[in-house]
């Protein structure tokens, strides 16, 4: 029987565009959280800073060509975000966004990806960052005072109904059989 290392299976179902330089990509990053081209470099470099002043560990990666489809672009994030334990990857294509982070839970970094896929690289990343202050909406917070609204309109009603079958009663007079 042939054992399975832990990289083998690590590694399963990963495609990283032949094009892509995995570690030139990873070094550009350590460096300045940016790896893109030079002209998107000082503009994406400032949105890093700028998120960082609102404690977000951003890295930005922008590739030249779209993949087929965007899964590889979430597998350079979540390379690169596993590269630096606590950040959160943005990576764009012309026409694709990938994210990956242990901070934002997955419906926000998606809604993120929508709004980051302008075409302009540094575009994107303010709308991608933007998205990431938005506070959710408090949906745990508005079932419950819904439920509890039901459960006492359901109460008020059901006190109502008794109430009234009981005074429908009193009001009655009482049939006697002669």
């Amino acid at each position: 029987m042939v054992e399975m290392s832990e990289s083998v299976l690590g590694n399963l179902g990963v495609y990283i565009p032949p094009e892509v330089d995995m570690p030139v990509v990873q070094a550009e990053v350590a460096r300045d959280g940016v790896s893109a081209p030079p002209a998107d470099e000082p503009g994406l470099a400032g949105v890093v800073q700028e998120a960082a002043r609102d404690g977000i560990d951003l890295k930005i990666v922008v590739i030249d060509n779209n993949p087929p489809i965007d899964t590889p672009l979430r597998d350079i994030a979540t390379e690169v975000g596993q590269a630096n334990p606590g950040s959160t990857v943005l990576v764009l294509s012309p026409s694709f966004a990938g994210t990956y982070s242990t901070e934002f839970d997955r419906v926000t970094l998606e809604a993120g990806e929508d709004l980051a896929k302008t075409g302009n690289p540094v575009q994107s990343s303010q709308n991608f960052v933007s998205q990431l202050n938005t506070p959710d909406f408090p949906w745990t917070a508005l079932t419950i005072v819904l439920t509890v609204a039901v459960f006492l309109a359901v109460v008020v009603t059901r006190v109502l109904t008794v109430k009234a079958k009981s005074s429908d009663a009193e009001k009655e007079p009482a049939t006697s059989d002669s």
